[in-house]
């Protein structure tokens, strides 16, 4: 994906996540998300951080004392305090602009509101579908060593390898599956070895069991 490819791919998945977010209801706002301990809620305020700009995140960094993990958990729960109905709004109001976080490429934002559409998704029983397209692109960003996942670190042993498009990556006993579940387990989520199969599955289910609570949401 080119440039422009990757941020109409953006936009289009904070339109639809807004759309999702409409709908829910109390109930679905206040369960939990993929990401240990973090509600729905944190993670839908969370991404309406996305374009923080430079002076506001030195703030929060410094009020988290230099961690970057706390920073990322402290931003989301302050963000949670709005009410939920102003969530799609301002995800709304992010289309169309390229502004991003300090720091990071045009495809962390992609990475982001892909597989944290999922994390609100997944454990309500919403189906959302993920274009194969930009979620090649999100895994070939987070493979090599992107923080704070490091995949190629550790998950090295394991071969992935996209049933439904053409990518793969890593070297070992296979885990084969949807592009979409790959780009999650490369992400540290447990949820998606469901989806998986092959002779690494195993390998793979036991290593994300560990590491869970060390990956940042």
């Amino acid at each position: 994906m080119d440039p422009d490819d990757v941020w109409r791919a953006i936009d289009a998945e904070r339109l639809g996540l807004a759309c999702l977010l409409d709908t829910l209801t109390i109930e679905q706002w206040e369960s939990p998300s993929l990401c240990v301990g973090w509600r729905v809620r944190d993670v839908a305020a969370h991404l309406t951080l996305a374009q923080t700009g430079v002076p506001a995140a030195a703030m929060a960094l410094l009020r988290a004392r230099g961690n970057l993990d706390r920073m990322i958990h402290d931003t989301a729960v302050r963000q949670a305090r709005l009410p939920a109905e102003r969530y799609p709004a301002l995800l709304r109001a992010m289309v169309g602009s390229r502004k991003k976080a300090p720091g990071v490429s045009s495809l962390e934002p992609l990475i982001d509101v892909l597989v944290h559409g999922q994390d609100i998704a997944v454990p309500l029983r919403l189906d959302r579908r993920m274009p194969a397209p930009a979620a090649m692109a999100a895994a070939d960003r987070v493979w090599p060593d992107l923080y704070p996942f490091r995949a190629r670190r550790r998950l090295g042993g394991i071969r992935f390898a996209a049933t439904d498009c053409c990518w793969s990556a890593g070297e070992g006993r296979a885990a084969e599956g949807p592009i979409a579940a790959i780009l999650l387990a490369l992400t540290g989520r447990p949820a998606a070895v469901s989806q998986l199969s092959g002779p690494g599955v195993r390998e793979l289910e036991s290593r994300l069991a560990v590491q869970l609570k060390r990956v940042s949401c």
